[in-house]
């Protein structure tokens, strides 16, 4: 597997999964019926963000990654990124291929830290891939994900320094 700078050419390949994932509604918090272009610019991020895809030594896209800051001004020297596997390559480690790269790139451009504002309680292999990364639950909203199988579950703020 080999981890890469998205061009804009790895849009049609990532948006297929991009969309099953957003339309299943468990794991992220854009608007389930998200269009193509909207997405596009929520993912593909500008400097000083960055985009990464994870793929096969074919070339297929099995996952993707962004990072950039979490905030601006004074508070940019801390880092977000969000999460995308293909569901037809879960359980390869692409997600921890992907979260390791985030954290190497984010240490590369000087970020302190880098804080996951939103993951969802009810993603456990989420969550026990980021603790095992590092990153600790710094707090949960209360109901804060309106989950369409297991209803308001809780929202988890991860934290760790770089």
């Amino acid at each position: 597997m080999l981890i890469r700078d998205a061009s804009g050419e790895d849009w049609a390949a990532i948006w297929p999964f991009f969309r099953r994932i957003v339309a299943a509604g468990e794991t992220f918090s854009y608007d389930r019926d998200l269009d193509e272009e909207m997405a596009r610019k929520l993912w593909m991020l500008p400097p000083p963000g960055h985009t990464a895809v994870a793929v096969d030594g074919d070339g297929v896209v099995l996952g993707t990654a962004n990072v950039g800051p979490n905030h601006g001004g004074p508070a940019a020297h801390v880092a977000t990124a969000s999460f995308m596997v293909d569901p037809e390559h879960a359980g390869e480690g692409v997600g921890r291929a992907l979260g390791e790269h985030a954290l190497g790139w984010a240490r590369g451009e000087g970020y302190r830290a880098m804080q996951f504002n939103a993951v969802v309680e009810s993603n456990a292999r989420a969550v026990a891939l980021w603790r095992s990364l590092g990153f600790e639950i710094l707090a949960t909203v209360p109901e804060g994900f309106d989950h369409p199988v297991d209803g308001y579950v809780g929202l988890h703020i991860m934290y760790r320094r770089l």
